[in-house]
Order: C-alpha cells, then sequence, then structure tokens
C-alpha cells in the first residue's frame, strides 16, 4: 500500500513540474541524455534487455587479480576493490542500449533549462540509505563538495565548470554553471553516487578503509577479507528494487570476488570451480588453454559476444615530462620498432587487429582522410601539428610478420640522427653524448614475452632498454607521481565522448598526480579540440571533433598504440540463465543474468546442463 502511494505522489510529483515546465523555460524531464535523445518514455516499465521476471538467488563467483587496499572507490589512495560501485546509488541510472542516456534512480526528476547555466534534480522521497535514514538534497550536495575538495582528482577536472552546488529544499538540488554551454554535465552530474552526510560527519572521507561506507544501492558489503575477497549480498530491502532501472536486474543473492597474485593460478581455478565467470584477454590462453575437462563435458561454456563500445587505446605511454621523449622524431622511431604483425602471428595467434586510433572499434575512429568539417577546425592549428593531419589517416607502419623490420629500423635511425642523435660503440647517444635509456615499469611478468622482443629491436638501434617488474603497489605509487620512463595503460573510451578527455589528454591534468594523463601531454592543439569535443551540439558534430582530435593525437605519437578486439571471450559454468536480449554497450553478466539451481545440481552430478 505504502509502496504504491509513493508511486502515486512521485507521478504527481512529474506531472505538476511537466506543467510548470509548459509555463517557463525550463524542461523537466524522467531521464537525461547528451543530446536530449531518449528511448524510454516516461510510462516505462523496465529496460528492454533485462527479464522482469528474473529469480532471485544464488551465487556469482569472480575473480580479481593480485590485491585491493580500500573499499573506498573514490579516492586516490590505494587500490580499489573492482565491484564496490555495487553498493552506491547515483542520482540516475544508465541505460545500456543507448549511447549515454541515463533515468531516474535516487532522482525521479531533471530540470534543464533552455538557456543552460544550471541542473537541477528532485529526489524521490522513499529514497533511503541502508541504515533505514532518508536520502536528501544536503547529502547530494556533500557528496559533490567532499568529492571534488577531497576525492581522486578526477572529479576536480570533471566538475571544474561547476561554480556551485545548492540544496534548494529536503528534496531538490541545483548545480550552477561558469557561463558558456556545457554539453556534458547534467549527464556527468546524473551518474554523481550519492554518499552520507551525516556518516562521513563523524568517519573520514580521505581514508583508505576495510569498513564499507554506509551507503544505498542493491548490495551491501556482508564480508571484506583485507586484500583477499569481498562478498557482497543482495539487500533484501532495497528501497529501489521496483523502479524501472531495477527491475529484472541485480538477481544473484552473493557476488563474491576471490583475488589472485599470480594470472596463471587465476586462469587455473576457473577450472577448478573456485570462480564461475571469466572474460579471456590472453589470446594465447583462449586460443590453446580452453581444452580441459569441464569444457570438453559441457559442464562449461565457451562464448564471444560482439563488443559494440569503443575499444579506445592500450599503448606504451610515455612520460613524456622527460626531455628524452619530447622529440616527435624520437617517438616515431620508438614506434617503428615495435613489430605488431610478429608479436599477433607468433603470440597472439593473429587473434588482433592493430590499433590505429584513440577511439578504435567505433565510427568516432579517424580511418579515412579529413572531411571539409574536420579541415574547418584543424586549419587554425597549421603549424601546430603534424602536416600528415590535413593529409590522411594515421596508420602504424606494417610488416610481413617475420621479424626482419630492416625498413623499419632504417627509418627508426634516419628519424634519430635528425632528433641530434648518432651511434658510438654500439649505443645511441644525444647531442650531449648521453646515453638514450629506456626502463619499461611493469607489475606483473606475463607481459615479458611482449616487451622483450621489442627490446631486442630497440636495442639494434643502440637503444639501451630494461624492464623492471615491481609489485602492484610500487607500480600504482610510482605511476601516480610520474616516476617511469614507459608504462602499459589502456584508455576505454565513452560512446559519447565529452569531459572525460580533458582528464585523459588535458594539459590541465599533466601535472596533477594520480591523472588520467599518464603520458603528460600537454598540448594547446589537443586542448582546443578537446573544447571542440565538448561543446559538439550534435552527434555528428561530435563525430567530426572527435575525428579531428583523434589525428592530431595520433600523428603525434604520443604513444606506441598496441592492439585490439571487436568482440567478449567469455568462458563460465554452465549454472546460470540470461535475458534473450544482451545489452548493446554492456556484458550485463553481474545485473542481468540469474543462477539456475537445477543446471548446478546437473553440473554437481556430472551432466551438462542445456547450452544458453
Amino acid at each position: 500500500m505504502r509502496a504504491g502511494l509513493l508511486r502515486y505522489a512521485g507521478a504527481a510529483v512529474l506531472a505538476l513540474l511537466a506543467c510548470q515546465a509548459l509555463a517557463g523555460t525550463v524542461k523537466v524531464s524522467h531521464g537525461v541524455s547528451v543530446f536530449g535523445d531518449l528511448k524510454y518514455g516516461a510510462d516505462f516499465g523496465h529496460f528492454d534487455y533485462v527479464n522482469p521476471d528474473a529469480p532471485k538467488g544464488g551465487t556469482l563467483k569472480l575473480w580479481g587479480l593480485d590485491t585491493f587496499e580500500t573499499l573506498n572507490p573514490f579516492i586516490l589512495k590505494g587500490r580499489k576493490e573492482a565491484w564496490n560501485a555495487l553498493v552506491f546509488d547515483t542520482l540516475m541510472a544508465r541505460a545500456f542500449d543507448e549511447p549515454d542516456a541515463l533515468y531516474g534512480l535516487v532522482a525521479e526528476a531533471v530540470e534543464l533549462p533552455d538557456a543552460g547555466g544550471w541542473v537541477a534534480f528532485r529526489l524521490r522521497p522513499e529514497a533511503r540509505f541502508h541504515d533505514g535514514t532518508p536520502i536528501t538534497a544536503d547529502d547530494v550536495a556533500f557528496t559533490y563538495r567532499t568529492l571534488v575538495a577531497k576525492g581522486h582528482p578526477q572529479f576536480r577536472i570533471l566538475f571544474r565548470d561547476v561554480v556551485g552546488v545548492k540544496a534548494v529544499d529536503r528534496h531538490k538540488v541545483r548545480f550552477d554553471f561558469k557561463p558558456g554551454r556545457h554539453r556534458d554535465l547534467p549527464v556527468q552530474l546524473a551518474a554523481l553516487p550519492v554518499l552520507s552526510k551525516a556518516y562521513f560527519a563523524t568517519v573520514a572521507f580521505d581514508k583508505t578503509t576495510f569498513t564499507p561506507p554506509l551507503s544505498s544501492g542493491p548490495y551491501r558489503v556482508a564480508k571484506a577479507e583485507p586484500g583477499r575477497s569481498v562478498t557482497y549480498e543482495r539487500v533484501a530491502d532495497y528501497w529501489a528494487r521496483d523502479l524501472p532501472v531495477n527491475r529484472g536486474r541485480y538477481n544473484f543473492d552473493r557476488i563474491k570476488i576471490d583475488y589472485y597474485r599470480d594470472r596463471d593460478i587465476a586462469f587455473e581455478a576457473i577450472f577448478a570451480g573456485q570462480y564461475d565467470f571469466r572474460e579471456e584477454f590472453t589470446s594465447r590462453s583462449w586460443a590453446t588453454q580452453y581444452d580441459k575437462p569441464p569444457v570438453r563435458k559441457g559442464l562449461m561454456v565457451r562464448e564471444t559476444l560482439p563488443d559494440e563500445t569503443p575499444s579506445g587505446v592500450q599503448a606504451f605511454f610515455f612520460n613524456l615530462r622527460r626531455d628524452k621523449f619530447k622529440d616527435r622524431r624520437v617517438r616515431r622511431a620508438l614506434d617503428l620498432a615495435f613489430d605488431f604483425e610478429w608479436t599477433n602471428k607468433n603470440l597472439f595467434f593473429g587473434l588482433y587487429e592493430r590499433t590505429n586510433s584513440m577511439f578504435e572499434n567505433s565510427p568516432l575512429a579517424a580511418h579515412a582522410p579529413p572531411s571539409e568539417a574536420e579541415l574547418a577546425l584543424l586549419e587554425p592549428l597549421r603549424g601546430k601539428v603534424p602536416e600528415g593531419v590535413f593529409v590522411k589517416p594515421y596508420k602504424a607502419s606494417v610488416t610481413d610478420g617475420s621479424g626482419k623490420i630492416r625498413r623499419e629500423l632504417r627509418k627508426a635511425a634516419r628519424l634519430l640522427r635528425e632528433a641530434g642523435f648518432r651511434v658510438k660503440d654500439g649505443k645511441l647517444l644525444d647531442s650531449s653524448g648521453k646515453p638514450l635509456t629506456i626502463e619499461f615499469l611493469l607489475f606483473e611478468a606475463s607481459f615479458n614475452r611482449i616487451v622483450s622482443p621489442y627490446i631486442a629491436n630497440l636495442k639494434r638501434l643502440g637503444i639501451e632498454a630494461t624492464i623492471r617488474i615491481v609489485d602492484s603497489a610500487n607500480f600504482k605509487y610510482r605511476t601516480d607521481n610520474y616516476d617511469f620512463d614507459v608504462i602499459v595503460r589502456r584508455y576505454v573510451q565513452p560512446l559519447t565522448p565529452g569531459l572525460e578527455q580533458r582528464n585523459f589528454f588535458g594539459s590541465a591534468g599533466a601535472g596533477t598526480p594520480g591523472s588520467f594523463n599518464v603520458g603528460g601531454i600537454e598540448d594547446q592543439a589537443v586542448d582546443v579540440l578537446i573544447e571542440k569535443v565538448i561543446g559538439a551540439t550534435s552527434r555528428e558534430d561530435l563525430t567530426t571533433a572527435v575525428r579531428a582530435l583523434d589525428r592530431v593525437l595520433m600523428w603525434n605519437n604520443y604513444t606506441v598504440p598496441q592492439w585490439f578486439k571487436g568482440v567478449h571471450h567469455i568462458a563460465y559454468w554452465n549454472k546460470f540463465d540470461r535475458p534473450a536480449t544482451k545489452p548493446r554497450f554492456a556484458r550485463g553478466v553481474v545485473d542481468t543474468w540469474w543462477y539456475n539451481p537445477e543446471k548446478a545440481a546437473m553440473i554437481a552430478a556430472g551432466k551438462a546442463p542445456p547450452k544458453p
């Protein structure tokens, strides 16, 4: 009865707000997206990619690599627990069959003035933290101020154009923006997690902790063994369990994550039944190491699912803060020495493609000559960007896969000579006689097989290259403080790039410890194009701006790009069911699959369940 009254009251509030909107210049909506497009209407019952009648129950066991040092995912310090987001509700919830749309969760409605300048969220009166206390506008305002003042540096960069936040009343919070148009801010703020002001009045926010903070999401931490495992339990009386954004989701009673120090041991553990599901990122393993009894007997399933999200970029990132990497000719020479085709053929069983864009596997990648619209953005930057930007798409050198790359090494040697280097006694020296040395910083040994052949090619150029493997804590500290020559990093790009590009590539983050701009790119042309991306008013304009940015980033050789694949390779014990439709832009395992006890019983008896 009470739930029905609350739903009726919520509908009445939305109707009242809609009437007010007609009289003024404020749009009131049940959802928000970057360009205003919404697939689901105000009366939608559930997302199309869920089973609204999915049964609840069972346990999903997952794995993590190495360890974790905190259950607070919002600060710079400490390695984070990977699935901690399960316990924190956000103002609005993402739809994974749309590029960037969010719908009401803690907030039942969003207000957006036609002229821009601010956004307001109307909270649901029934929204509750796990201790039963209500979620109020004061909590949202506190969350924003705390994340910006004490949270990870990404929050300060992401929300730098927000000038203030105000709790208008108990259930309405408003964010005001700097003058100008801020396309992405409403969407970024809609994804804001909500923290309890009262809880953090007595608990330090900016400390690592194994004590779960008070939260409001579909799960809570039931048990945490520091650095070893975390078990989440579904909150039976979760306040938002019947909302349209949650119906048919979060079906497992428990989700347990065990951490493994060794990747090979973790791989073998799934076949022993120690955990249930893994996505395979190691091509050698996927091609050769799954011929195991559980797979042969049909107890485990291997599948390849489409991945329609941008792959982004995985690359060797140079620390551009160091003088030896400041000359683009040096960076280009280092790129020429990496033989992807040999690596793909001999180490990856031909399962990957070479990365030639920061936005691979998407229409945003600049894989064609620049359009007139792109040239209009690029022309004012002539003289500040490489000339190739204006002519053709960037494409890494292609070898025959034999390992004989004399042509590429000759080009690399010529570029190094042009940059003022010379070879003496087999060593490459700069103009002051100092040898060029490069240290690859890793935190696990599995990448040795990829880096070692690359080092062999670099040594043929006279470059002293070495590998240093450190533990993950040391690796995080050194990367956060930019104490490295070259590291491997992967950036996953969103479907609608925007404010996060400042974090990835903007000059403002180059000197900020812990910034996602790990390479230290400081380029005025890049900054200009990032603002063009952020300011795009249509998806067509966005694509134009992103491709222009992509060209400048790639032609500057800020990284040595590695590889990508446009699919998910997954393996799992066949004791789960799932909806008929996969979310277009996600795997959907944790939040849309469910446990099947009959299948689990068949597996226990050594019988193969029917395939999904």
